[in-house]
Formats: C-alpha cells, structure tokens, sequence
C-alpha cells in the first residue's frame, strides 16, 4: 500500500514507465520482424518513431491535447515518407485515451476526429495512392475505440465526484440539522426552565417575606405562609424533574411538559395565596386546542401573571377568548410606581417565542399606568364529521 501510494503521488514516474514499456515493446517487434511486417532492423526513421513515443508517452499529461495533435503530425509525417510506423499507432491510442478522459466529450470528440481521418488519409494514399484503402480503416477504429474508451472512464469519475460531493452535501445537511435542532433544544429548555423557575421563585419570594413579618405575632398565617412555599417548591421541583425526565430520553421527539390551561387555576391560586387578585374573565365556550397552543397559552399566561404580580400593584384582569379560529390572551395590570416592569427581558423573549411557536404573535405595551399582554394562538374549532 506504501509503494502503491508513492506511485500515485508521482505520475510522471508512471508515464516514463509506460514510455520505456512501449518503445520496449516496439524495439522488440521491430527487430522480430513481426512475422514478415518489417526487415528485423532499427532504421533512422524507426530510432525517430520511437523518439517521438518515448517523448510523447512521459509527456502526456502535459497539455494532452497539444500533445496528442504534434504527435499525430509526427506520425503522419513519418506514414508519408516511409510508412506507418506501429510504435505510434499505439502512442497515438494511448494519447487519445489520455486527452478525451481528461477533457469533456465536445472537446474530445473534436480532436479525436480529425486525427483518425487524417491519418486515414495520409496512410491511405501513401498505401494505395487513392483516398480508399480498406486495411488504413484500422488506424480510425484503433482511435475511435482509445476515444471511447477514455469517455467512459471520464464520464465515471464525474458520475463518482457528484456522488460523494451529493453524499458530502448530505452529511453537511444532516450536520446542520442536528445543529439546529440542538439550538431549538435549548431554547425550549430556556424557556422552561424560566416559566417554571420565576413563577414559583416570585411566590416562594413573597410567602417567605409575609412569614418572616408574622412568625411571631401569628404563628398560625406563618404556617400558611410555609405551607404554600412547601407547594411551590414541590411544584417546581415536580417540573424540573419532568424537564430532565425529557432531557433523558433516548428517541428525537419534542416533548414538552404536560401543562394547559387546565392546570390554569393552579397558577392563579399560587398567586392569590401571594396577594394576587386575578379577575377572569373567559368569552366564548371553551373546546379541545391543539396541545403546541394549549402549552403556549398555559405558558404565556403563566409568564404574564408573575410579572403582573412582581411589577403591578396587586390586581390583574386575565380575559381568555375563545374565536372560531383563534385564542386570544390578554392580562392587563396596574403598574407599581416604585416598580417599573422589564419589557425586554427574557420572560418577554420567552412569552413572544412560546407564541411563535405555536404560529401566533404576541404583544406587550403600557398605557395609562397600566402594562398589557396580548396574544393571539391560531386554534380553528374542529368541523363534526358525519
């Protein structure tokens, strides 16, 4: 493998090879006498012949076409004085195999051509002194055949380049893919772990600050106090534990944590507990939602009571439409003057991004002294079958 290798990094050693190999070959048959074809002895215009082999064989790489057309001047030069010689015969199907696998079929083809009739005629005329002479339609078969053949071996490392370029492309795609899901991945994780994180955090927050205030006086609200941070904190410990749980799973699909506004009153009972008061308000009959909107909706309503709750003065309007084709959200709150709310932190980031994903927008906007959150989710009803 070693010396296979060296080879293949130094052609030109090969083409001196196969040159020594032919005018090798040719000193031999020449000196035979080929069964009668030739007198047994090197002649001035032999030695030539096979010079300009030799020469044209170690060359061959070089400009083959330039190569391929001199050479096949030499040898009709050489066919018109003293006869065809068969050392070129060969050199010149070996220069046509060379150029045509090397250059595109057009190409090829308009080199290929001329040569073979040329040399047909000049052999031709030399042999029988007409332009008809059965036994020169050899030299047109020998080149048509080196022609093709150096086609074929073009047309199958193009064939072979474009599939392992079309294989490179497709691994580049799949890199790409995994590299973009894996960013997604994270995004959501992002996103889930700060719904579940902030919301019970704010609440754990102020049930910790309400019982520090009362643990002496009135052991008994103190109590509550602890017993609700006790819930939050196993909620929050509950979900984090269903996000790892995802985290470890073995297959590709995205799984989310099973939330939806069914579990809405959860999250408006933590806050109350917190010194919350949400107003509710739902318009239209609530139905079945796809489960990407129903986590969405659950999530960015989620998001939006928490700020309302750590921004605002301690009161929400939640209000949840339900359209033909869409559900609209929107918490409105009054906002604190020693607290002004972030509008460009990552609960937003998180609350817009939820929406996109579910194909719908959100907005966030303060008026009046008062902070809003709207989001519209696409969820047609479904049509009854019959």
């Amino acid at each position: 493998m070693s010396v296979r290798r060296w080879v293949a990094r130094h052609p030109l050693l090969r083409d001196v090879a196969l040159a020594c190999f032919v005018v090798a070959g040719g000193t031999a048959g020449q000196l035979s006498g080929m069964h009668g074809r030739t007198d047994g002895i090197i002649s001035t215009p032999d030695v030539l012949a096979l010079a300009i082999a030799f020469v044209a064989l170690a060359t061959r790489r070089r400009r083959p076409a330039l190569n391929l057309v001199a050479t096949a001047v030499a040898a009709a030069v050489l066919v018109a004085t003293t006869g065809m010689q068969p050392v070129l015969v060969v050199t010149l199907g070996i220069l046509t195999y060379t150029t045509t696998s090397t250059t595109d079929r057009r190409s090829g083809a308009m080199l290929a051509a001329p040569v073979a009739i040329g040399l047909y005629f000049v052999d031709a005329f030399a042999d029988t002194g007409t332009a008809w002479s059965p036994p020169s339609l050899g030299l047109v078969a020998w080149i048509g055949m080196t022609a093709a053949a150096g086609d074929a071996v073009r047309s199958r490392r193009a064939y072979i380049a474009e599939v392992e370029e079309r294989a490179r492309s497709a691994e580049r795609t799949r890199e790409e893919e995994a590299a973009r899901r894996v960013v997604q991945e994270r995004l959501r994780i992002a996103r889930d772990l700060h719904d579940v994180v902030a919301h019970h955090i704010a609440v754990i927050n102020v049930q910790a600050g309400a019982a520090s205030h009362v643990l002496t006086r009135h052991p008994d609200q103190a109590h509550r106090a602890l017993t609700h941070i006790r819930e939050a904190c196993g909620t929050v410990l509950s979900e984090l534990a269903s996000i790892v749980g995802v985290l470890r799973e073995n297959d590709d699909q995205e799984r989310e944590p099973g939330r939806g506004l069914a579990r809405l009153t959860e999250v408006v009972d933590s806050l109350a507990a917190a010194g919350l008061t949400v107003e509710r308000k739902q318009i239209g009959e609530s139905r079945e939602l796809p489960a990407v909107v129903d986590l969405a909706a659950y999530r960015i309503l989620q998001e939006a009571l928490t700020n309302a709750h750590k921004y605002g003065t301690g009161t929400a309007r939640l209000t949840v439409a339900y359209t033909p084709d869409a559900l609209t959200l929107d918490v409105v709150n009054p906002i604190a003057e020693d607290r002004a709310p972030v509008t460009s932190g990552y609960g937003i980031i998180g609350m817009t991004e939820r929406a996109a994903t579910a194909g719908g927008s959100l907005d966030t906007s303060m008026r009046d002294g008062r902070f809003s959150v709207h989001a519209e989710l696409p969820a047609p009803a479904l049509k009854a079958t019959t």
